[in-house]
């Protein structure tokens, strides 16, 4: 993930990590806390996966998820990532040690440099290694949660999110304690991005909002606004105070240009927000499993 300040800049990036969480119950003792625990809902694209590998239809198509894949179905590996991985193996420099609590330093400046490009200014930006968009988005929303002012007679700071999302979105920040609303931002009706909606809507959020913004490749709709708009809705919210959080998990994806899909990115920064990033690679460099 990033964050980005007039004087100093986060970015929460994404990190793979390795790690398992179990308990386990004695029968010959008295009921613990853990018999009260309800079991959670179904993953309902998980079991249209299931659906999918049971289906015998040679004309099967998955289009479920959101990965990479070879005509048989199977994950396909991005040629640029196996020669990396290549690489990785036979670099005697790499090693096993623990990485610092930030993460790795090397990593983060390279993807501070993807997202906000080659020529930013390093001493503005700050960036922690995370798990993947889901980590950044955790962790964004708690630090902003923690630390942006609540805005007068309300108990928690408000993030507005667009309508519709990716789904997990709405857990998240519910999670970190955010007052969860939405803003208008695409037309079913006419398959095109809502503009009058949305700038109505965040127009009426109260002052000092938290405004989640897709930066490019919106999920689910494809849908991004064009730069004349985003510059107006750059101007919208300087004016009311609000602040921003990207969420980009498809930088590259929207034009095959990643400088390009950076554009609206960089425009907000150029016109001094302070811009919190939740940034990933899952999709763009198919590294799903990694968690980065």
């Amino acid at each position: 993930m990033t964050m980005m300040f007039k004087s100093l800049a986060a970015t929460l990036l994404l990190s793979s990590a390795t790690q398992a969480f179990s308990t386990v119950t004695k029968t010959d003792m008295s009921p613990s806390y853990l018999s009260n625990v309800p079991e959670g809902p179904p993953d309902a694209i998980l079991g249209i996966a299931e659906a999918f590998k049971s289906c015998t239809d040679e004309r099967k198509v998955n289009v479920c998820v959101g990965a990479y894949r070879d005509s048989t179905g199977k994950p396909w590996i991005l040629p640029s990532v196996r020669k990396a991985e290549e690489r990785l193996l036979v670099d005697p420099t790499v090693n096993k040690e623990y990485a610092p609590i930030a993460g790795d330093a090397k990593y983060v400046d390279l993807a501070l440099g993807f997202a906000y490009g080659t020529d930013a200014d390093m001493t503005k930006l700050a960036g922690v290694q995370t798990l993947s968009g889901t980590g950044a988005c955790r962790v964004g929303g708690h630090f902003l949660s923690k630390f942006v002012p609540k805005p007068e007679g309300m108990d928690k700071v408000p993030i507005y999110i667009p309508n519709p999302t990716w789904g997990n979105h709405i857990a998240i920040f519910n999670n970190c304690g955010m007052d969860v609303r939405r803003y208008r931002y695409y037309n079913s009706k006419t398959n095109r991005l809502d503009y009058d909606g949305l700038i109505e809507d965040l127009k009426e959020a109260p002052e000092g909002s938290v405004i989640l913004l897709h930066a490019c490749a919106h999920n689910p709709t494809g849908c991004d606004p064009t730069m004349e708009q985003w510059k107006d809705i750059s101007d919208l919210i300087k004016s009311k105070k609000h602040h921003c959080f990207f969420d980009s998990a498809y930088q590259g994806f929207a034009s095959g240009d990643a400088e390009a899909d950076a554009s609206a990115l960089r425009l907000f920064v150029s016109e001094g927000h302070n811009v919190v990033l939740a940034q990933s690679f899952a999709k763009n460099f198919g590294l799903y499993g990694e968690r980065t």
